[in-house]
């Protein structure tokens, strides 16, 4: 009995000692890279040394609703005066940790001692008649502004943001320069594309077609041609429709001049009707028409029938 009493003695104090082992190789802190397994006994901490960091809020509603939401009340149900105990206690921590107060807390502050002190004191039935609104609902109606509010900025904080979420890749593109080979091209092989570039040209070539020229002479003999033998001739059985502006044109001209050269005569009867024409010889030789247009001294008048000018 009394080995066995000294074996567990033993066994018990090899596992306090490893126990202790295994919580002094658990340092809370290292200075200058040394372990640091207690605080020394002459440590003093100043009283404003050391900092609390409370959850940030960004007025004196967000404020109430992370109250209310902590303890998971009825936005529509507050119970004032757990509420405004709360946050009075808050205010107060911050004063203690010398945080500057915005005037928004102290004013919400304020409205909780009304709304508090208009819940608790005694209303007649008349006064609730009258009023017939709860102390509570313009502040209720505030929280609910600001829950949807901060709501709708979550919502739109969870949105992709540039530089945050999505970030734009860009890279440069190196500059670089190819040389471009000459082509090895025989002189042969040039004059080859040559002459089938020139057979191709040859392809697209259109045919111009010229007009022939009007002479004013010949139209003259053709004239008196057409009045031979024939004592009275139609003025407009002179012209030829089928020749166009020029045709036209020309005839009038040789008209005009074998009226100059007394070789014929216009007869018109009454005015505004028909003109004929006559020759003054009946029998005239083509001939002696050419013989005798030669002896003129004026110029023979050609038309180009292309460009319609006088030659």
């Amino acid at each position: 009995m009394t080995e066995t009493a000294d074996s567990t003695a033993q066994a018990t104090q090899v596992s306090q000692e490893s126990h202790h082992a295994q919580q002094a190789e658990m340092p809370f802190g290292l200075v200058y890279g040394k372990a640091i397994t207690k605080l020394p006994d002459d440590l003093y901490i100043p009283p404003d040394a050391l900092e609390v960091f409370l959850e940030a809020f960004e007025g004196p509603l967000d404020l109430l609703l992370y109250l209310i939401k902590r303890q998971n009340l009825d936005i529509l149900d507050v119970p004032v005066a757990t509420i405004t105990a709360q946050y009075m206690e808050y205010v107060e921590l911050m004063k203690a940790m010398n945080f500057e107060l915005a005037a928004e807390y102290l004013v919400m502050a304020a409205m909780l001692g009304e709304i508090k002190s208009r819940m608790l004191l005694p209303r007649q039935k008349e006064d609730e008649e009258e009023e017939g609104e709860d102390p509570r609902a313009e502040l209720i109606r505030r929280l609910q502004e600001y829950e949807r509010f901060k709501q709708a900025a979550e919502d739109i904080d969870q949105l992709p943001r540039l530089e945050r979420d999505v970030f734009l890749a860009a890279a440069k593109r190196p500059e670089y320069s190819r040389e471009k080979a000459q082509p090895d091209v025989d002189m042969r092989e040039l004059l080859l594309a040559l002459k089938e570039v020139m057979h191709r040209a040859d392809m697209f070539e259109s045919h111009q077609v010229s007009r022939e020229k009007l002479s004013t002479r010949e139209r003259m003999a053709n004239v008196l041609d057409k009045l031979k033998g024939r004592e009275f001739v139609p003025f407009i059985e002179l012209f030829n429709p089928e020749e166009g502006k020029l045709g036209v044109v020309v005839s009038f001209l040789a008209v005009l001049e074998l009226v100059k050269g007394s070789l014929i005569e216009l007869v018109q009867t009454a005015p505004f009707a028909p003109i004929h024409v006559k020759a003054k010889t009946l029998v005239l030789e083509e001939s002696d028409v050419l013989a005798q247009l030669e002896l003129e001294d004026e110029p023979e008048t050609e038309i180009d029938a292309h460009d319609g000018t006088e030659g």
